[in-house]
């Protein structure tokens, strides 16, 4: 007898699946990036631009990227409208936990949509207007420019630390639907590992986007001087 699977559950499924599987990996992949600087100038942009020298790339950014992000938020948007929150009735951590899954889902629609525009292909009137795209070896300056602006390194801060949460307990719920995470104290122990995994994330990426404006980020310069000197490439003498 064949097993009829509805839409629905499929939906579901490639919904979770592109989560982490581009999605989640983009973002490793980006933070890793942007704390580069803590090396320098030079180490950052050399970096931008050994992405923009992959074979491909356009094709890995429309489909492995964009379409998979503009799946991915949209079927969240309308999975959350759906959803009845109950965290006001019935306090538990989990139902707080479902209640911010779904809120920086929301949020992250329009925050990629802003940082996508406004880095990738500089579109936002009044900001920047030199894309990080073509333009490698001023990656770093168009970047710090914005980060410069009070609002948008907040944006920015509010935007990591979401995304962060968002995949963290996201690859939770991914386990535990997946059948992966079973035992009650398995997916105790498992949901623990989910926050400390969302904190360690949103302080990488916070850390990195203050490195443009501050060498560093939030460490002491004294770290990061050693790398950056080593970084910088003596002319050689004939």
């Amino acid at each position: 007898m064949a097993i009829k699977i509805s839409r629905t559950f499929l939906l579901r499924k490639l919904h979770q699946i592109t989560g982490i599987v581009p999605l989640g990996i983009y973002f490793l992949v980006h933070m890793y990036t942007n704390s580069t600087v803590m090396s320098g100038e030079k180490v950052f942009e050399e970096h931008v631009t050994d992405i923009h020298h992959l074979p491909y790339l356009l094709f890995v950014e429309i489909f492995g990227i964009f379409l998979p992000l503009l799946f991915h938020s949209v079927y969240g948007i309308l999975i959350s409208a759906e959803a009845r929150n109950n965290v006001f009735n019935y306090g538990y951590g989990r139902n707080w936990f479902y209640f911010f899954q779904r809120a920086t889902g929301v949020f992250l629609f329009f925050f990629l949509t802003f940082h996508i525009l406004n880095l990738r292909f500089g579109m936002i009137p009044g900001l920047n207007l030199t894309p990080v795209a073509g333009n490698a070896d001023q990656a770093f300056d168009i970047v710090a420019r914005e980060f410069a602006i009070p609002w948008v390194m907040i944006f920015y801060i509010l935007g990591v630390a979401a995304t962060a949460w968002h995949l963290a307990y996201g690859i939770f719920l991914f386990a535990v639907d997946w059948g992966i995470l079973i035992g009650e104290k398995a997916q105790k122990y498992a949901l623990y590992a989910s926050v400390g995994l969302a904190i360690f994330l949103s302080a990488v990426g916070i850390n990195a986007a203050v490195a443009f404006v501050r060498p560093c980020g939030l460490f002491p310069k004294v770290l990061c001087e050693q790398a950056e000197k080593s970084s910088v490439v003596e002319p050689k003498k004939f």
